[in-house]
């Protein structure tokens, strides 16, 4: 994955994505295997916002029996077994257990059917999933004191046992975008982060490209392309509004998304849902409110999710400490024994996703949600040559994608060619067992990182020799600091990954921050690593390392443009 900026000028492409969020790099994905020229830009890094800072599910649809909505849950079902079949070192099931109580609504019985009725309906939910640890079982339900004994703080009124279920869970969100966006490349796609689409040139009735700036060199110039596709995300409509025929009316609403990261694991193997205060305006069948969850992830727990409707600009999220210690003492009251505090809490993940009705914008405790991705043909508004894709949730970016490639070879009044995105491995993926590839990995690190196997096997999957080819030095082969990365992943993130800055390789191209703050000696490590790959002198590493240190130390990068410090002298 090299750096082809100088490029974009040059051609015209089939396919221009702005956005290199997760259905940004999906639709390259899909449209590159169709055979379709494409290029893809970013005024941030790929994976800068949400896409990488969500709560890392991967939901299998079985909360929308509660809808009936069997459309959205077999799409859901089908979109988890494609993400772990084609993306096994990223994506994987994960159990959640339901605590039941009485014998009505939040009984087992209930569940029991519940699940029964979900199998049925997602039968082929292993299709082409060999490896048995990435095959998702069927539903079951236990008893009241192995739910004790696993979850000690389950409120104990009532309680008859627990329903287990299969959603995912994606190791490292910023690797799989990585993942889609490395397998368009290989397919001839030409990606660039930190170049920005300024305004889009329009000829008459028709959006022939975008006038951009390399937010690194300052140099302005225009992309042309057949089709422009806005994959922006909540900047998709800031983009529009420059054109009174392009802007959504009304325009889309969203949702501040939160859940945060703390440094206790409360389970290591099972996820627990733990019933909220927040209803759901949508159920038809109504349990009795929104569910918080506990999920293992790396040692530590993941917290959440809050919703709140947002009209702030994207640029501009922020949570305040008021806000994170209400949502830590309903999660306290929900789940007894934790005693969370602000001091447990490593990382917050925050970032805007696609809201629903507008009936309950105003409510804290009544939320109503995006029910699909929001597929604009912006043909309809009399203007030819772009699109417009504001995904709902990560777990259907894939399918949106073959949706939206779908629509533009219609426009191009050619015959469909499906591609393969169902199937057909990313990159990293390409190996049959995943405990083999940790055997494989392990032996080919010194004794002092052999525990760092596991995460190089999931964040690199079947290309990990591709990092471990960048330890010229034996001691690259050493973790930085006290952590799971080595030095050769900081070499690689930036020769073959396109890192730009010490943000880029501690937050997304590396799980070194992604989780928070892994100390200063891991931070100075990688910084003394990627000084001598990117040319910084004394005081840029330094100014690299402060701002890293700051985004950590406020829990996490809410302000997204933002990240991006000065670099007058921190590129090659």
């Amino acid at each position: 994955m090299k750096d082809r900026r100088k490029e974009l000028a040059d051609r015209k492409f089939d396919i221009l994505v702005i956005g290199a969020g997760i259905f940004g790099a999906c639709i390259a994905w899909s449209a590159a295997l169709r055979g379709y020229s494409v290029a893809v830009i970013d005024k941030g890094d790929f994976a800068n916002a949400t896409s990488s800072n969500h709560y890392k599910f991967i939901h299998g649809g079985i909360r929308y029996l509660q809808h009936l909505d069997l459309i959205r849950l077999r799409e859901s079902s089908r979109e988890k077994s494609a993400l772990i079949r084609i993306a096994p070192h990223l994506a994987y099931p994960m159990p959640i257990v339901f605590p039941t109580y009485g014998y009505g609504r939040r009984g087992k019985a209930l569940m029991q059917a519940a699940m029964l009725i979900y199998d049925m309906l997602t039968v082929d939910r292993n299709r082409g999933i060999e490896d048995p640890k990435r095959q998702t079982p069927s539903g079951s339900v236990i008893g009241r004191e192995q739910v004790l004994g696993m979850f000690p703080g389950t409120p104990k009124d009532g309680l008859t046992g627990a329903a287990v279920f299969f959603d995912g869970q994606m190791y490292n969100p910023a690797r799989l975008v990585l993942a889609f966006l490395r397998s368009a490349v290989s397919k001839g796609a030409i990606v660039s982060n930190y170049v920005s689409a300024d305004n889009l040139i329009r000829e008459n009735n028709e959006i022939v490209g975008c006038a951009a700036t390399d937010g690194l060199s300052g140099n302005q110039f225009h992309i042309r392309a057949r089709m422009v596709v806005n994959a922006a995300g909540p900047w998709g409509h800031q983009l529009l509004r420059e054109d009174p025929t392009l802007a959504p009316q009304p325009e889309p609403s969203f949702s501040r998304d939160l859940a945060f990261v703390v440094n206790k694991s409360v389970f290591a193997t099972h996820a627990i849902g733990c019933q909220s205060a927040s209803a759901d305006s949508d159920s038809i069948i109504d349990r009795g409110g929104r569910h918080l969850f506990l999920v293992p992830w790396r040692g530590m727990t993941l917290v959440g999710v809050w919703h709140r409707y947002s009209l702030a600009d994207p640029d501009d999220i922020s949570v305040s400490r008021e806000e994170l210690q209400e949502y830590l003492d309903e999660m306290n009251t929900a789940y007894g024994g934790l005693n969370l505090c602000m001091d447990d809490i490593t990382m917050v993940n925050t970032g805007h996703i696609l809201f629903g009705s507008e009936a309950a914008q105003g409510s804290e405790t009544e939320h109503s949600f995006a029910k699909r991705s929001l597929l604009i043909d912006h043909a309809e508004d009399g203007v030819e040559g772009i699109v417009t894709i504001i995904g709902a949730r990560a777990t259907v970016a894939r399918g949106a994608a073959e949706k939206t490639m779908d629509l533009i070879q219609r426009k191009f009044g050619e015959k469909i060619r499906r591609s393969k995105t169902e199937i057909e491995r990313i990159h990293g993926g390409t190996f049959d067992n995943f405990d083999a590839l940790v055997d494989e990995i392990r032996t080919q690190l010194p004794a002092e990182s052999k525990h760092a196997a596991e995460s190089i096997a999931h964040n690199y999957g079947s290309d990990y020799a591709a990092v471990l080819e960048c330890a010229s030095d034996s001691t690259l082969r050493n973790t930085v600091g006290n952590s799971n990365v080595i030095g050769a992943e900081v070499i690689h993130a930036v020769r073959y990954e396109m890192a730009k800055t010490l943000a880029d390789i501690v937050l997304r191209r590396t799980e070194l921050g992604s989780g928070g703050d892994p100390g200063d000696e891991a931070i100075y490590d990688a910084a003394k690593i990627a000084s001598s790959e990117l040319g910084w002198d004394e005081e840029e590493t330094d100014s690299q390392v402060r701002f890293v240190q700051k985004i950590l130390r406020q829990g996490g990068p809410w302000n997204f443009v933002d990240q991006l410090p000065p670099m007058e002298t921190s590129t090659t």
